[in-house]
C-alpha cells in the first residue's frame, strides 16, 4: 500500500497509570488530534486530558476531572464538568453502557467520550499491574488473574490462559509474548 508522505490527521491518545496510596491508582488519558497541513504546520485541533481515581477493592472511580488544553470553539470547555459524572461508577461490568448513557451524543464532548471509552480497559490493565507488583515476586497467585475471564479469546473459560496456569505457567513479569500452551504441556526429561 503506498500513501502521501504528509498526514492528513493524526490522533494519538495516550493513558499513563501512577500507583497511589491505600489501595488506589490514578489514571491519566490525553487526545490529540493534529492536522499538520494546517497553517501553522502540524496545528494541533484536540487535545483534551481526563484524569479518574480508582479503588482497587472494587474498581471504583471515586475521583475525575476533565478539561480542555485546545479546542476548535470558545464553548467546548463547558462540557467538561459533566465529566464528574464518571464519579462513582465502577470499571467493571457495565461501564461501557453507563458510559454511553451519560456522555454519548448532545450529552458530552465526543472526544472526551473517546478518552472515557479508553480508560475502562487501561484501568483494568493498570489495575493488573498494580496487583501484581503489589504481590511481589515469586508470591503471585496463579488464579489471581482469572478476573479478567471473559475479556478476550485468551481469557475465555476455557480458554487457553487458563489452561497456560493449569499446566504451570504463573502469570506476571516474564518474557512476552508468553510461549504457546505446547511449551507448559511438554513432557519434562526425566
Amino acid at each position: 500500500m503506498t500513501r502521501a508522505e504528509l498526514p492528513l490527521h493524526r490522533r494519538t491518545i495516550t493513558v499513563t497509570a501512577y500507583q497511589e496510596g491505600d489501595g488506589e491508582i490514578s489514571v491519566e488519558a490525553e487526545l490529540r488530534d493534529e492536522r499538520s497541513w494546517e497553517e501553522p504546520p502540524g496545528g494541533v485541533v484536540h487535545r483534551m486530558v481526563l484524569a479518574v481515581r480508582v479503588r482497587l477493592a472494587d474498581m471504583t472511580i471515586v475521583a475525575a476531572e476533565a478539561g480542555m488544553k485546545d479546542f476548535p470553539h470558545a464553548e467546548c470547555p463547558r462540557i467538561a464538568p459533566a465529566f464528574d459524572g464518571l464519579v462513582g461508577l465502577s470499571v467493571a461490568a457495565g461501564y461501557n453502557r453507563a458510559i454511553q448513557e451519560r456522555f454519548r451524543g448532545v450529552s458530552g464532548c465526543t472526544h472526551l467520550y473517546e478518552l472515557t471509552r479508553a480508560l475502562g480497559p487501561a484501568v483494568v490493565q493498570s489495575a493488573i499491574s498494580a496487583r501484581n507488583r503489589a504481590a511481589g515476586p515469586g508470591s503471585h497467585d496463579p488464579r489471581a488473574t482469572a478476573w479478567v475471564l471473559d475479556s478476550c479469546h485468551i481469557w475465555a473459560p476455557n480458554g487457553v490462559g487458563l489452561r497456560k496456569i493449569d499446566a504451570g505457567w504463573t502469570p506476571g513479569p516474564g518474557p512476552r509474548p508468553v510461549p504457546e500452551l505446547g511449551h507448559f504441556t511438554r513432557p519434562t526429561d526425566s
